[in-house]
């Protein structure tokens, strides 16, 4: 599989735990559907969710952590 995960999250706001928690979450659901699981520390506030290049969640423009489940979901049509 070529599905790609990318999660970049504020490492300076403590973000870590909604990481992990979203990146088990994942590899839990998926295991080695994914081709990856991209974690990034940024800045500013930042928590955003991409499914192949696609952004599913934004923390600027949807407010607050996503669902595990939204993210699921991305990455089950991503999967076909």
């Amino acid at each position: 599989m070529s599905t790609k995960v990318r999660i970049v999250y504020c490492a300076e706001c403590g973000y870590e735990p909604q990481t992990l928690a979203l990146a088990d979450a994942l590899m839990r659901r998926f295991g080695h559907d994914l081709s990856a699981i991209e974690i990034v520390p940024w800045l500013e506030g930042t928590f955003e969710v991409s499914v192949d290049g696609r952004l599913v969640h934004s923390m600027a423009r949807d407010g607050g952590f996503p669902e595990h489940a939204r993210v699921i979901d991305a990455v089950n049509d991503s999967l076909g």
